[in-house]
């Protein structure tokens, strides 16, 4: 009788054989486990479904741009002007007032030429621009309504809009801030997730804004009194002021959600 190897039964459970065949009444040959383990799992193996591939996201790479540029230099030294220009409203230096105010408006144009010359466009400088403008209004806002020169009223309309805008700024930028939402990351303007589109009255009224802060500004370093037409500037702002945040409410392409690339 030809054996290949002889082994009790209970021998080979004890050296964890599976199954044991023979040729003989007693004599078996063994199969070791991982040849079993293999047979099965090329058995139950299965080829995953179309619908299940789809069904799992692709992971894209974050976008990002450039926001190192020459306009967006320009803007941010408008915002950092600001502080000084209320120092010289505040302690009566029009002079000084109105040498700032002419290098914001002539900033502000050479910015958006670059911009638009050697395509330096970008979603910071596209909230960074209106951020600087407002900066400008609220400076001299507050500054001329304490110094009794602009009325306490429309004052607070004024502010009372941007703070507004403001607070809906952060909202956007924290639900359109692609995964994971950090506090590094929410601050990082190099990942842009939301667009700003000012309306058309909004833009109006920026300029009727810095208009009435500019003639008022300047009106003491004038030779003429300019008392009427600032009066009714002031009140021409104000219903704007008020028309242009409502726009902003309304409007549903005032913001836009930016999304990844895929």
């Amino acid at each position: 009788m030809s054996v290949s190897l002889l082994l009790r039964r209970p021998a080979a459970r004890c050296l964890g054989f599976r199954k044991i065949s023979c040729s003989g009444p007693t004599a078996r040959t063994l199969v070791w486990p991982g040849q079993q383990l293999a047979s099965a799992r090329r058995l139950f193996a299965t080829k995953p479904d179309n619908d299940e591939q789809k069904s799992e996201p692709e992971r894209t790479p974050t976008i990002r741009e450039n926001i190192y540029t020459i306009p967006n230099l320009l803007t941010a030294s408008r915002i950092v002007a600001c502080p000084i220009l209320g120092y010289a409203v505040l302690h009566g230096d029009f002079t000084t007032a109105t040498f700032i105010l002419a290098y914001a408006g002539a900033t502000d144009w050479i910015d958006g030429y670059i911009a638009r010359r050697w395509k330096q466009h970008s979603v910071l400088g596209t909230i960074l621009d209106p951020a600087a403008d407002k900066a400008l209004v609220t400076t001299l806002t507050v500054t001329l309504a304490i110094s009794g020169m602009l009325p306490v009223p429309l004052a607070v309309i004024i502010i009372g809009r941007d703070v507004l805008l403001s607070l809906s700024a952060f909202y956007y930028r924290y639900i359109s801030l692609p995964a994971p939402k950090t506090f590094a990351r929410y601050w990082d303007f190099g990942i842009p997730s939301a667009e700003v589109r000012p309306t058309q009255i909004s833009k109006i009224n920026t300029a009727l804004q810095l208009l009435l802060m500019g003639v008022t500004t300047v009106n003491p370093v004038l030779p003429l009194d300019l008392a009427w037409p600032i009066l009714g500037l002031q009140w021409t702002v104000g219903a704007t002021t008020i028309w242009s945040g409502l726009s902003y409410v309304f409007s549903k392409d005032a913001v836009r959600i930016l999304r990844e690339k895929k």
